[in-house]
């Protein structure tokens, strides 16, 4: 066997201290000490009626249930030992982080461009200490949970993700939240570039845009970035670390 066979093995076969996680294109072995549960944008911005993205023409009637597999996801995940990790985006009241004219992403963001179409909300979109900005009440981080700030989609840019999951040997990144196809995936990408094993529960994720977003997203990950799977089969994987972690 070879040193790529035998990575390989080591990654998608069983390992010593490791469960297999069931997941397309094929299983992942992982170790609940080096993985992290990722909740990525749980905000009233991205999951409520009247947050940013309802009032930018986005559909989120249907994030209800997106919460409560993220509750069941996160209870399993703490019980099993595994790090949760809550990502927040946004910027600060003055917007001086989201750029200005000179950034792309004052003139991409659907945030920033629907203030300047509504002057009425100038202030109130993902501004950091508003109701916009805040984690959903169904999703709130608990002792020992981790919260990262991000002033762009992916976690990675300009915060302190990376060093925070370096320093506690996590290689893992189960991912969660909204929207699917913007932060969760550019997250994912940055994340397969800095030598991470991300996976999707997709049934934990929604898109923003109609219903092939999502499925464009997810094609991609599991194509080319990394591995999709499900609520059910995170619990189901880790529920004997969970019961030893209960004990």
């Amino acid at each position: 066997m070879n040193a790529a066979e035998s990575l390989a093995g080591y990654r998608l076969g069983s390992a010593d201290g490791a469960l297999t996680l069931p997941a397309r294109p094929e299983p992942l072995a992982m170790k609940a000490s080096e993985t992290a549960l990722i909740v990525v944008d749980m905000q009233n911005a991205y999951a409520s009626k009247n947050g940013y993205l309802d009032l930018a023409g986005f559909d989120v009637s249907t994030t209800a249930p997106v919460i409560e597999r993220i509750s069941v996801a996160l209870e399993a995940a703490r019980a099993a030992g595994i790090q949760v990790v809550f990502l927040q985006n946004g910027w600060d009241a003055g917007y001086v982080e989201a750029g200005g004219p000179g950034s792309p992403n004052w003139h991409k963001s659907n945030a920033l461009k629907t203030m300047r179409q509504r002057p009425e909300l100038a202030g109130t979109l993902l501004a950091k200490g508003g109701w916009d900005y805040a984690l959903v009440d169904a999703l709130q981080p608990r002792p020992g949970d981790i919260l990262v700030p991000k002033p762009r989609y992916s976690g990675f840019f300009n915060s302190q993700l990376d060093s925070t999951l370096r320093a506690r040997g996590i290689r893992n990144l189960v991912f969660t939240g909204i929207a699917t196809n913007v932060c969760v995936e550019s997250t994912l990408r940055d994340g397969f570039h800095l030598e991470y094993f991300g996976v999707v529960l997709e049934d934990a994720t929604h898109q923003a845009g109609p219903p092939f977003a999502q499925q464009a997203a997810l094609y991609n990950i599991e194509t080319f970035f990394g591995w999709v799977s499900s609520v059910a089969a995170f619990c189901d994987t880790f529920a004997l670390d969970a019961t030893t972690a209960i004990a």
